[in-house]
């Protein structure tokens, strides 16, 4: 789906839908648990958190949260699920509009062009600047020439 197309669905699916839950993890608490873990606790969150409580619930993927809460994951989930694939234009139109409200506090990464992903120029930004403090420590770009090792270019997801 386009830009244009995925902001325009967001839209009907906030206005038409029975309840959503957005949550947000810091890049901190990715590196602290790990990506897994960290899918796995925003997945909680919303499971949890959401109005009113789901009877049961679908998730993409192929693991589903430790929870009181029946459900069960789907691998490519937002190929085969309608509510998984609304779930997945909120969230990444949710993390693209971040990404955009980021690249004015952080102009020279051109965030606002890739929203974080690991393209060309991302990676030529990073070459140049290296990291910024929106960049995870615990996800290595292999490609990135000038940076050591340890180093890590990739954003929080939401």
């Amino acid at each position: 789906l386009s830009s244009t197309k995925r902001e325009q669905l967001f839209d009907v699916i906030c206005s038409e839908a029975l309840a959503f839950k957005i949550v947000s993890i810091s890049e901190e608490e990715i590196d602290r648990l790990n990506i897994l873990q960290a899918t796995l606790h925003g997945m909680l969150r919303c499971l949890t958190e959401i109005e009113p409580a789901p009877d049961y619930a679908l998730v993409d993927g192929n693991r589903f949260p430790q929870t009181t809460i029946r459900g069960e994951a789907v691998v490519k989930g937002d190929a085969r699920s309608k509510s998984i694939a609304a779930a997945s234009i909120l969230a990444k139109v949710t993390r693209d509009r971040v990404m955009v409200e980021n690249a004015k506090r952080y102009p020279e990464w051109g965030f606002e062009g890739h929203k974080g992903y690991p393209t060309k120029q991302h990676r030529a930004a990073i070459e140049k600047y290296g990291l910024s403090p929106l960049h995870r420590r615990s996800f290595r770009l292999k490609s990135l020439s000038k940076l050591d090792r340890s180093s890590t270019a990739q954003l929080n997801l939401l």
